[in-house]
């Protein structure tokens, strides 16, 4: 789904502008992924928001201090999201408009935003694959075949598809 969302912010970004970005990631491998996506983009600064609404809040703050001409947020869930979409506003920048904001989750909050323009796109990744889990688990105990891959289903939201698709965000 990076790729995914990559592909978007490359499509929809203004054009002639650079990438300035700033996030974090759980797991180190979706930022890695991330960055290999990005190579050919500038981000000047990455800091972790530990993934709190309040912290999104403050590391944007003074990230966009040290990066005024910032046009790209990427978080790496919709809480820091929500928080840098705070920042923004109490910098008397517009998110959405001045500052493209990115984000992972799929938080109806989130998708909320999309919904009033100030995010512009979320990768969903599905925290819902307990159930997947233990049916897998009970499948293996009962002595069945396993797949070798089981895929978590995930969902991406822009514009085109937040109202619409709204009851699936979690």
């Amino acid at each position: 789904m990076a790729g995914q969302e990559r592909q978007w912010q490359v499509e929809n970004h203004r054009a002639g502008r650079h990438d300035r970005s700033l996030g974090r990631y759980r797991p180190q491998e979706r930022l890695r992924r991330f960055h290999r996506q990005a190579l050919a983009v500038h981000h000047p600064a990455s800091q972790s928001g530990d993934f709190a609404r309040d912290k999104g809040r403050q590391v944007a703050e003074t990230l966009l201090q040290a990066h005024p001409d910032a046009d790209i947020i990427y978080a790496h869930n919709d809480e820091m999201a929500l928080g840098a979409i705070a920042a923004l506003e109490a910098a008397g920048k517009t998110p959405g408009k001045d500052v493209l904001i990115l984000s992972i989750d799929g938080e109806k909050e989130g998708v909320q935003a999309i919904i009033d323009g100030k995010i512009g796109a979320i990768c969903a990744c599905s925290p819902l694959f307990g159930p997947k889990a233990f049916a897998t688990m009970a499948d293996y105990a009962a002595g069945k075949k396993i797949p070798p891959f089981i895929k978590n289903e995930d969902a991406f939201f822009d514009a085109t598809n937040a109202k619409k698709d709204f009851d699936i965000a979690f």
